[in-house]
């Protein structure tokens, strides 16, 4: 009995603490309304003194004004800091960033009917603080934790949840089950949780490829997904998705000379000569298939960087990509800085499968834009490296070649090399990649000379004029290109020959400070001609 009424005892105290507590708070709610009206009373009771005050001293009223205005600033301010400390557990989607207000106006619908859309690439090109502010809006928990992948794929599932609509794009990539996914360039096709997956049948009934460029609307992933699905298709390699059925395969294309110039040269702004070095010596064509043979520290990635400003400058049509394999980490981030194309890379501390597997992603994806008759430049660097990394995937065969390299190994490099071609009826695919030599490898050598003609175009740097800080160090007398009387006019072919007969006899390093020398005297090449004949 003693017991039970210990227990009864003990409910009643638990019973009386809770009311107690439940006053208290209703108490002190009250307490703040009544602070509130006597803020409002007082304020009205200082107005009257002041208006009677007013009516017995005119000079002063400005002085008494101010004094009003400064105590209503601090008697609102006050009340609406009570205010929100008393709504403060109610209210908490509010924020009062600059991130927060982008947020919410990226989040706003875009039509009566419809929800809000949202595209993925909008999504990943934002800032993280960009992506906790509009997670925060959507009311998603334990923002801070999640990663910027995690971020994304939190904030489409609420988006969706919600009614919107969101489209996303990728590079299709093809397991060997039939499916695939939608890899994005921004992650380099490196497969993440943002990956959207196609079905196999989206895949036969719309005739996908292999680095196709999809783009349409997706869905959330449902109970027991991983994923984002493809939901309906609107674009393939950025046109209607009826061009799909009609295009050729790249292989059943015919390949001719290139007939068509790459202009590379630029207006004299940053004193650099060696796209209009490269005009004279060596011109380039829509499909050529050039190789930069260039040993350690003579300038190939500086070369590469004027190459492809000069192809976004004057070459706007040309859908231009930097592939980068086996690169540096800082070297990765200052071409992506400087160039405007699509740059993606794999850097030294990846594995060779990951190198192989990029390399593949970008070369479909070249294939498919061609077939669809579009001009599409890939610059490599290097070839050499990409080499490399095919000759550690490939299973051995057995027959091992001098330094190391198996017989099986340069076939895959080759076919990447060898898709560089112009086609009949529009279209082309040019590559240009870099080859290692003067390393101290004989592997390289040997990759070197198994690369060596199968090029139509060749330029060749020098370690003697690099030495000597001449940039770019190019040897005039070992470059050239095949065909070049396609691309360059009779007249101006024969004034480039006449500059051979004359440069030949001297060396390489004082070749090249003579063609600077004159290119410091003209603008342009045109220029530089008609003063030969005077």
């Amino acid at each position: 009995m003693t017991k039970e009424k210990n227990e009864i005892l003990k409910i009643s105290k638990n019973n009386s603490s809770n009311i107690t507590k439940k006053s208290t708070e209703k108490k002190q709610i009250a307490n703040d309304s009544l602070e509130e009206h006597s803020f409002s009373t007082s304020y009205e009771d200082s107005y009257e003194e002041v208006n009677s005050s007013n009516n017995n001293n005119t000079n002063n009223t400005s002085e008494v004004h101010d004094d009003i205005s400064q105590k209503r600033t601090t008697e609102t301010g006050v009340r609406e800091r009570r205010i929100r400390k008393i709504n403060e557990p109610f209210n908490s989607k509010k924020t009062h960033t600059h991130e927060a207000k982008k947020a919410q106006t990226d989040l706003e619908p875009c039509g009566e009917s419809s929800g809000v859309r949202v595209t993925l690439r909008q999504l990943k090109q934002k800032s993280p603080e960009e992506l906790q502010a509009q997670a925060e809006l959507l009311g998603i928990e334990n923002v801070s934790s999640l990663l910027k992948q995690e971020l994304v794929f939190s904030i489409l599932k609420k988006i969706v949840d919600q009614g919107g609509h969101i489209s996303g794009e990728g590079v299709l990539e093809i397991l060997p089950d039939g499916f695939g996914f939608l890899r994005s360039p921004d992650a380099n096709y490196l497969a993440g949780p943002d990956d959207i997956y196609v079905s196999l049948n989206q895949i036969r009934r719309f005739g996908l490829k292999k680095g196709d460029t999809v783009e349409g609307q997706i869905r959330a992933p449902k109970s027991g997904e991983r994923y984002f699905a493809l939901l309906k298709l609107s674009k393939v390699n950025f046109e209607n998705n009826d061009n799909a059925y009609h295009r050729v395969h790249f292989d059943n294309l015919t390949p001719l000379y290139p007939d068509q110039k790459l202009f590379l040269e630029m207006d004299n702004e940053t004193k650099d000569f060696s796209t209009r070095t490269i005009e004279l010596v060596a011109p380039m064509g829509k499909g050529q298939r050039a190789l930069i043979v260039a040993p350690p520290r003579t300038g190939k990635t500086v070369l590469l960087q004027n190459i492809a400003h000069a192809i976004t400058t004057n070459n706007p049509e040309v859908y231009l990509m930097v592939l980068l394999i086996d690169e540096r980490p800082e070297e990765v981030t200052d071409m992506q800085r400087s160039v405007k194309g699509e740059v993606v890379s794999s850097t030294f501390d990846e594995p060779a499968a990951r190198h192989v597997q990029l390399a593949e992603m970008v070369i479909e994806k070249a294939k498919r834009l061609v077939e669809h008759k579009k001009d599409v430049v890939i610059l490599l660097d290097s070839i050499t490296r990409l080499a490399r990394a095919y000759n550690t995937v490939v299973p051995s065969s057995g027959k091992v070649l001098t330094g190391g390299v198996d017989a099986n190994a340069l076939q895959r490099p080759k076919r990447f090399f060898g898709a560089a071609r112009n086609i009949e009826n529009g279209g082309s695919l040019t590559i240009i990649a870099t080859a290692l030599i003067e390393t101290g490898s004989r592997m390289d050598e040997v990759i070197f000379e198994e690369f060596k003609g199968t090029g139509n175009s060749e330029i060749v740097l020098d370690r003697k004029i690099a030495d000597k800080r001449i940039y770019p160090a190019i040897d005039i007398t070992k470059s050239g290109t095949r065909k070049e009387e396609l691309l360059v006019d009779r007249a101006i072919l024969s004034k480039m020959w006449v500059l051979r007969r004359i440069i030949n006899p001297m060396g390489t390093v004082d070749a090249m400070e003579f063609l600077l020398s004159k290119f410091k005297e003209t603008k342009t090449n045109n220029e530089f001609f008609n003063s030969m004949n005077s």
